[in-house]
């Protein structure tokens, strides 16, 4: 590894599996100090600090809970640490019948995927280092209409919005927000939100083959591997962008 991240620290949210545990691993790989890792489920972030080691630091904290982040910021602050570059990752994908879908529902995408991207940043900001940089977890589907997601849709569009604003309201500062937004990838969301079984996810593997231009499913660290990009130096005149990655899937 070239080390870019040497003697760094970073957030990522939602770091205990997927895309998110895959950022945390490669920083740690980059010669991160430290990177801390949240999550809402006790059990895998303990699975995933067995494998990261002991300079990842597991955080149980939800995302939508205004007390959760500011207790993750607090526990930052008593170890001094000064943050190089936050993830805003933590997102969930559902499903929703436009016709049918409760106000419940709306809700809890938009809490977790809007709000919570919202106040990730917005409360860890005093910790960020002027010059910092700043990655939130978009998605394809804010620019493609399919069928049963027009609320996961509509949230992660708003995330790409954020990177927008973002960029220009941190510029006294010199803070980097740029969003990631990744295409068809193999992560736990298929079977834990999607609700996808065996078979329904073999058929997206042929349907991948079908339409994206380089035939496969992402791997969770395919993504991560752009995200370091966006926070790394060889970004440092990367500002407010939308960085697709999904093996040309929506470019062509």
């Amino acid at each position: 590894m070239s080390e870019k991240f040497l003697h760094q620290v970073a957030v990522v949210t939602g770091g205990s599996t997927g895309i998110g545990f895959a950022i945390a691993q490669a920083l740690l790989a980059e010669g991160a100090r430290r990177v801390y890792i949240t999550g809402r489920s006790a059990k895998s972030l303990d699975a995933a600090r067995e494998i990261l080691g002991e300079r990842a630091v597991a955080v149980v904290s939800d995302v939508s809970s205004l007390a959760d982040l500011q207790q993750l910021k607090s526990g930052i602050e008593t170890q001094g640490d000064p943050l190089d570059a936050v993830f805003a990752n933590a997102g969930i994908a559902e499903k929703n019948h436009f016709g049918t879908t409760s106000a419940e529902d709306f809700a809890h995408t938009f809490d977790i995927n809007v709000k919570g991207v919202f106040f990730t940043v917005q409360t860890l900001l005093p910790l960020i280092k002027d010059g910092g940089a700043v990655v939130l977890t978009a998605s394809i589907v804010a620019n493609k209409g399919m069928e049963d997601l027009s609320v996961y849709s509509a949230s992660k569009a708003a995330v790409r919005s954020f990177a927008r604003s973002w960029a220009n309201d941190l510029k006294g500062r010199k803070i980097r927000v740029n969003a990631l937004s990744p295409g068809l990838t193999r992560t736990p969301i298929m079977e834990n939100g999607l609700k996808m079984d065996a078979e329904q996810i073999a058929a997206l593997k042929d349907y991948a083959a079908q339409v994206i231009p380089l035939g496969t499913i992402a791997q969770p660290a395919e993504i991560a591997s752009a995200a370091l990009f966006l926070a790394s130096r060889d970004a440092q005149y990367v500002n407010g962008v939308e960085l697709t990655v999904d093996g040309g899937f929506s470019q062509i």
